[in-house]
């Protein structure tokens, strides 16, 4: 499956974006989906995923209540809507897709084989 991000940008803090990746290769519907962000010289970060059915979400604690993931199989597409951001969001963003991630690999980079190109997220204060 090969994946597309967008959606980045730069945005005051408080502000909201909303990021976009496509799927397209296979049945999206049979993958995990998720969004990890890096920062230079840090390791790839998880931050949210939802399992195949679509019915299970994942967070990064920091992120709760301000992040959410979402996807529409028969779109290919998985969103992640970002409202009340922080400059410690910044960072480039990835979307990921893996088959058959277990619950103990939602979270972790090697629960996915599949990987977008970074959106860069920009928070200014």
């Amino acid at each position: 499956v090969q994946l597309q991000a967008s959606g980045g940008g730069l945005v005051q803090a408080g502000g909201s974006l909303r990021l976009s990746c496509v799927a397209s290769g296979d049945t999206f519907s049979s993958y995990a989906v998720a969004w990890f962000r890096q920062v230079p010289g840090k390791e790839r970060e998880f931050v949210a995923a939802t399992r195949k059915s679509g019915g299970s979400t994942y967070y990064l604690d920091s992120v709760k209540g301000r992040f959410t993931i979402s996807r529409d199989n028969a779109k290919n597409t998985v969103l992640l809507q970002m409202n009340s951001l922080k400059p410690e969001d910044t960072a480039v963003y990835h979307c990921a897709a893996g088959r058959g991630t277990i619950l103990s690999s939602v979270r972790q980079p090697r629960g996915y084989g599949f990987w977008g190109q970074g959106t860069q997220v920009t928070v200014s204060s």
